[in-house]
């Protein structure tokens, strides 16, 4: 591939921008066809002059690729925009893709030991805005399926990797020790 046709930056940000997911390391490795420290170099770069420009969108390493998204403090311009229906989570829904997200692999039942109420239709819900997924199933009797984030958990939270997690102790409520966690979703990525 002849890559003087055009500086890298500029063919990568054309095609990080067209994508509506986050484009893994190797695949634009492969599409560019170079060197490995050329290719991070120049995601760095590009992510060093979204940030410095004070763009409206930035370079992100989310969901273990790399994605052109739009600010965080934008939101409320872009959903006028889309006029999209945003959706509160529930407390339930909240409390079981919490336990979920912290807990992973865990079975239904593990759920609903820790909130103390069924958590079948929940977890549907969850799985349905695609937050959640089955990753497997426990070996023991019966063979319960086992329920992990998903990809799209990720990139809905601009998280690279489940690492970046927040400590629970910055959701905890002083006077009850509970979790207090409220999430938007409009299932674009926009929270």
């Amino acid at each position: 591939m002849d890559t003087n046709d055009s500086p890298l930056k500029a063919r990568l940000e054309a095609v990080l921008f067209s994508s509506d997911e986050p484009l893994r390391f190797d695949r634009l490795q492969a599409l560019f066809e170079v060197e490995t420290t050329v290719l991070r170099q120049a995601l760095q770069e590009l992510m060093v002059e979204y940030a410095q420009d004070n763009r409206g969108v930035v370079l992100q390493e989310v969901a273990g690729g790399f994605q052109i998204r739009t600010r965080a403090e934008y939101a409320a311009w872009i959903l006028k925009l889309n006029k999209s229906r945003v959706t509160r989570l529930s407390k339930a829904a909240t409390e079981s893709l919490a336990i979920i997200a912290y807990r992973q692999p865990v079975t239904r039942a593990e759920i609903e030991y820790l909130r103390g109420v069924d958590s079948g239709g929940v977890v549907r819900m969850l799985m349905e805005k695609q937050l959640v997924k089955i990753v497997g199933k426990k070996d023991v009797p019966g063979r319960p399926l086992l329920y992990g984030t998903s990809r799209h958990f990720l990139e809905f939270f601009g998280l690279k990797d489940l690492s970046e997690l927040p400590n629970l102790q910055e959701f905890a409520d002083p006077e009850d020790g509970a979790l207090s966690l409220e999430m938007d979703f409009d299932g674009h990525g926009n929270s």
